[in-house]
């Protein structure tokens, strides 16, 4: 008889917890994978101990390292994200690590803030403002989110990011799938317009004009974007897999429902760069906005002839976004995520020279993405040269992502990549919002903490020589030495670096 009064509490408690995972928003794995989901927390808790012995230490896991998911997942529950005990990397054995060379004098901030009170961290540059575009803006974040698409996200987790976004004053770029319901949630918009022109895409499959100007002005779009090519597979169209082809993702897409959605690898709208810097000013004209545009690095003669073009013709775009090779995507051929494109910093660093040397470095904003959501790595990026950075992978690892690397399968077990309903139910996009806001701000004070023990006042002031880069035989390079940098090129011009003082200090 006890034994019967045992088994029917057990099961009691077990239907118990099944309805507190379902009902309860908090954690996207438990409400999806109920019981099951606490074996992952359980697992998770004890991770370090058994890695210790028997896996992997923190640094060996990728594309993201325990210690950075840790880092992203504390910060965006602002919960304790410090580490003790030291580094455990090898430093004096590591090759490739990031070091900022602080200043004996920090930068003192004259409002009497500390790190963390700051609401916001302005873009250095007003984005638009070369050109004269109508609609030219400074960016209240140098820290925005990259391009993800609808359709490769699921709408709670676009709603999720909109939603955030809007709360940590950051820009959203809405990848080449168009603008959908879930990116009307407050967050200004960066759209992107890929090869296939979704959103903006004509009967016969090409770029319509009136339908661009429809959507602007229909929702909170701030920039455009043309999407040359992406890091993650360069010079090859994307794919988006039948089963996330739903009705509501074929009638934004303007696409057969259930068929694979195919964009072609090159734009019909122009053919080389002089007829592109057409395309460009033609949408800013029409539209008022600023137009940038986004592209892995291959081959430079394409850059020297944009370059060249806009030193001379008066024509120009007004941002250029460059896109690590080690960029994520949902879903592409090993060998182009393996081995077609440059990583960022490779990439940004043959780029950023071409404009440079004519003099364009300080009219242009320039962007970066590829695995930039880490403080060094960023402070790097903005010592070449960027003027603000997008994340992707990182903005999804706060809101829920597990690096679970499903998201080719439509199997994401968070709700974050998939088009599975009962998989998306578990993603509460209110909640995700706070954490990705959370990390956003977090993120943007550890930026500033870093460029105030350099002595500057925003990271966008960090120079080329101000960061080594150590090597495993106890020595190191300079960014300047290592990228054939003048380090005055890194900076914006100086009127651009007093306003963007006198913003900071007021």
């Amino acid at each position: 008889m006890v034994g019967w009064w045992i088994l029917a509490s057990v099961v009691g408690l077990l239907i118990a917890v099944v309805i507190y995972d379902l009902t309860q928003r908090k954690h996207a794995i438990l409400r999806n994978f109920p019981i099951i989901g606490h074996f992952r927390y359980m697992l998770e808790a004890v991770g370090p101990e058994l890695r210790q012995y028997i896996v992997t230490d923190n640094n060996e896991e990728r594309p993201f390292s325990r210690d950075e998911r840790r880092w992203i997942y504390a910060s965006s529950k602002k919960e304790n994200n410090l580490f003790g005990f030291g580094t455990d990397q090898d430093l004096e054995n590591n090759t490739n690590t990031i070091i900022l060379k602080h200043s004996v004098f920090p930068y003192q901030d004259p409002r009497g803030h500390h790190v963390g009170d700051e609401g916001y961290l302005p873009c250095a540059k007003v984005l638009g403002a070369w050109r004269g575009r109508a609609r030219a803006f400074r960016p209240t974040s140098i820290i925005n989110l990259s391009a993800m698409s609808y359709g490769s996200l699921s709408a709670p987790a676009v709603e999720a990011i909109n939603r955030g976004c809007q709360l940590a004053g950051c820009l959203h770029n809405t990848g080449e799938g168009g603008i959908a319901p879930p990116h009307d949630h407050g967050g200004g918009l960066i759209w992107q317009l890929g090869t296939g022109y979704f959103g903006a895409r004509g009967a016969g499959g090409g770029f319509d004009l009136g339908l661009l100007k429809e959507k602007v002005a229909r929702y909170n779009v701030q920039a455009i974007e043309i999407k040359l090519s992406q890091g993650a597979k360069p010079g090859t169209g994307g794919v988006l897999p039948a089963a996330k082809v739903t009705a509501e993702i074929a009638a934004i897409r303007s696409i057969p429902v259930g068929q694979s959605c195919l964009s072609p690898a090159g734009h019909s709208a122009f053919r080389d760069a002089d007829s592109m810097l057409d395309f460009v000013e033609l949408i800013a004209t029409e539209t008022g906005l600023p137009v940038g545009i986004k592209s892995a690095v291959g081959e430079l003669d394409f850059w020297e002839q944009l370059a060249e073009l806009m030193a001379t013709t008066g024509r120009g775009v007004d941002y250029i976004a460059i896109d690590g090779g080690e960029g994520g995507t949902g879903a592409a051929p090993l060998v182009f995520t393996d081995h077609v494109a440059l990583p960022f910093f490779m990439g940004f660093g043959r780029i950023y020279p071409i404009f440079a040397r004519r003099g364009l470095h300080e009219k242009i904003v320039f962007i970066g993405s590829g695995r930039l959501g880490l403080p060094a790595r960023a402070s790097l990026a903005f010592a070449l040269g960027c003027d603000m950075i997008g994340v992707a992978r990182e903005a999804m690892l706060s809101i829920g992502c597990i690096q679970a690397q499903q998201c080719h399968t439509g199997h994401c077990p968070t709700g974050v990549a998939t088009q599975n309903r009962w998989l998306m139910r578990g993603l509460d996009p209110t909640l995700k919002a706070a954490r990705l806001a959370n990390y956003m701000v977090t993120f943007r004070a550890d930026m500033i903490g870093l460029a105030h023990a350099c002595g500057q006042a925003h990271p966008g002031l960090l120079t080329s020589d101000r960061i080594e880069i150590l090597n495993d035989a106890f020595g190191s390079r300079t960014a300047s030495e290592l990228f054939g940098y003048d380090p005055s090129w890194g900076l914006p011009s100086a009127a651009d670096r007093a306003a963007i003082i006198k913003v900071m200090e007021s």
